[in-house]
């Protein structure tokens, strides 16, 4: 008798799960990017090695590139990144291969979100330089840990800037940034030298400012001569600047320390490294008619009624016109002037301003001619029986019945509402100021000054709002 000897049946093997993996890849300057292999390269290719190494656990790398240049990691408003978390998001990513954790983010709050959006997409992320991965929960454990230190690392190296800067400032250097009009910058010793062209227009700021007394007036002066803001290159490529001159910009001229050889930081003066382009004496005559024309605006205590405040544009140039007054002899004068016009000076709109007094005239006595128009009562009277229907449906549904009604046998008649609109005046005159803003408000959207007139627009529910007004007065006494 022959023995048969069986043989051991296979096990099923079960199907390795296909892991779709891109890479992602930062640098946060734009040094080197445009050379025939770069840093941005570098990190690509030693994280598909690495996937390549996992091919027999099912890894496949994906063709998109992930790859953000001259990006820092302390923000997620990055071009590449944001486009990683969308395809994450539509299911197409599995795996988040990084050549190093601080590639992906700086920051711990930034790092969770994206940690977040992972895990609520079934995805992890793996760093092929620190070892782990976020796929199993000692690999997130890690995580934290190491994104703490980062955190106090970035936070660390930010106070020493800080602190770098302050001392450098106190020793009068210059520490960077855009120069500013009368300055170039000398990248070898890194500091300020003076450009004569600018400086003369720097001085010339200040002595005009000095003999005009008026911001506006030296920012119409400059413009006319065709005289622009400094024009900057910056490193991005586009140019900083050259724009009209503007109350502001005169403003910040004139208050900038540098042009008399300082340097400010933190409210204080030290001396500068550079040279100065304004004497001391013609800073000081600027600046004591800064502060006289500070302390008359303290120390006036005007406020302008501003019936239109925030409702009237500018008809030219579509500008809100702002409540402004000016003091001559003794006397106030109030008006509302274009934004535009105050800003670049007078000449650069044809509007300019229009007298306080005359134009809310003007628009009271349009309100008067509107709501005495058969329409507008007619209109008026609908709005009426539309809210008190409203109202009484309201109180019903929330089971007040005795409340509505009172309000059904207290209703606004058409009387009432036509009398009421025909007394508009009289209404009007006892109003206190506050009051008749709020109802200019409600029955009012805009209005527009034009060289040769105004133009009111009225709100599409401002007849409403005013019925409701009139309605509640009416019913203020007999309802609790």
């Amino acid at each position: 008798m022959v023995a048969v000897k069986a043989k051991p049946s296979k096990a099923p093997t079960l199907p390795i799960r296909q892991v779709r993996c891109a890479i992602y890849c930062r640098k946060s300057n734009t040094e080197g990017l445009d050379g025939s292999f770069s840093s941005l390269d570098s990190q690509h290719d030693a994280c598909a090695a690495y996937i390549q190494s996992q091919a027999g656990l099912g890894w496949i790398l994906l063709p998109d590139r992930y790859e953000d240049g001259g990006f820092s990691g302390g923000t997620m408003d990055r071009p590449a990144l944001q486009r990683l978390l969308g395809d994450i998001e539509a299911g197409r990513v599995d795996c988040v291969v990084l050549y190093r954790l601080d590639r992906l983010s700086r920051s711990l709050i930034d790092f969770a979100k994206i940690v977040e959006i992972l895990d609520r997409h079934g995805a992890s992320f793996v760093s092929v330089t620190e070892s782990f991965s976020t796929a199993t929960s000692t690999g997130r454990l890690h995580l934290h840990m190491i994104l703490a230190f980062a955190q106090y690392e970035r936070e660390l190296a930010a106070e020493r800037i800080r602190d770098k800067i302050a001392g450098a400032k106190r020793r009068g250097k210059h520490c960077g940034g855009v120069p500013i009009l009368g300055y170039d910058t000398d990248k070898v010793m890194k500091r300020l030298v003076v450009n004569e062209t600018e400086a003369t227009l720097v001085r010339r700021i200040f002595e005009r400012f000095v003999a005009l007394r008026s911001t506006s007036k030296v920012a119409a002066e400059l413009n006319a001569a065709g005289h622009l803001t400094k024009r900057v290159p910056a490193v991005t490529g586009r140019v900083i600047g050259g724009h009209e001159w503007s109350k502001a910009h005169i403003y910040k001229v004139l208050g900038n320390p540098k042009y008399i050889g300082k340097v400010e930081h933190k409210g204080a003066l030290y001396d500068g490294e550079h040279e100065a382009i304004v004497s001391k004496d013609l800073w000081d005559r600027a600046h004591a008619i800064l502060a006289e024309q500070l302390q008359a605006k303290s120390s006036t205590r005007h406020e302008t009624q501003a019936l239109l405040r925030g409702l009237v544009k500018c008809g030219h140039c579509g500008c809100a016109m702002g409540p402004t007054f000016t003091k001559r002899r003794g006397r106030t004068y109030s008006y509302y002037l274009c934004v535009r016009a105050g800003k670049r000076g007078y000449s650069t709109c044809p509007v300019k301003s229009v007298a306080a007094g005359a134009i809310e005239s003007a628009v009271i006595s349009q309100l008067r001619i509107i709501l005495r128009s058969p329409e507008i009562v007619a209109k008026t009277i609908r709005e009426a029986r539309l809210c008190e229907a409203e109202e009484i449906d309201r109180r019903r549904a929330e089971g007040d019945e005795a409340n509505a009604r009172r309000l059904e046998a207290h209703a606004v008649t058409e009387g009432e509402i036509i009398e009421a609109l025909q007394r508009f005046d009289g209404v009007w005159a006892e109003l206190f100021p506050g009051e008749q803003a709020r109802i200019v408000g409600l029955l009012l959207e805009r209005v527009d000054v034009r060289p040769d007139g105004i133009e009111l627009r009225l709100r599409a529910d401002g007849l409403k709002s005013l019925v409701a007004e009139l309605r509640a007065k009416n019913t203020e006494a007999t309802c609790p």
